[in-house]
């Protein structure tokens, strides 16, 4: 393997984050994953860049990142803490239902990375509260609490 690539830092690249979740580009928002604790927390990274499709639309001569783009890279990072936190996590797919408190403190601007800090909260069978905090440069721009449900993958199916 090249020395590059063993460089990575990272829990799990973007090649595991991309079995994980079912999200592709243009809202796949989550690059890598530095830490996690099952059934606790994690710590991701999105890197946000000059390019996003977001920023062609969006405040086109003031490049900033859409706020519920943050609260949805929390989101996804907490979905991938509740796949390793759940037993036969290829089985359910999590769905954001609620979204509480969120607050946003600073903008988002191209060159900035979101450090993700995602905790669950409380973890029942069908329901998780998480609770999370994007950082970037030791600060917090943005924070919320969610709720997500988790589905039964076979009684998607069978609605179709």
């Amino acid at each position: 393997m090249p020395q590059r690539l063993q460089k990575n830092k990272g829990l799990f690249t973007i090649e595991k984050i991309l079995k994980i979740l079912p999200h592709r580009y243009p809202f796949l928002l989550v690059d890598r994953v530095l830490k996690l604790e099952k059934g606790k927390s994690i710590i991701a990274i999105k890197n946000v860049t000059y390019n996003e499709h977001f920023f062609q639309g969006h405040f086109p001569r003031l490049k900033v990142m859409p706020g519920v783009l943050v609260v949805e890279a929390l989101a996804q990072a907490g979905g991938i803490l509740l796949y390793h936190s759940i037993p036969n996590p290829e089985k359910v797919l999590v769905f954001l239902t609620k979204i509480n408190s969120a607050k946003f403190r600073k903008p988002v601007v191209p060159g900035d990375q979101l450090k993700l800090d995602v905790e669950i909260l409380k973890l029942k069978s069908k329901i998780c509260h998480i609770s999370g905090k994007a950082i970037v440069d030791g600060e917090v721009v943005a924070e919320s609490e969610a709720m997500a449900s988790l589905t039964n993958l076979e009684e998607l199916n069978e609605r179709e």
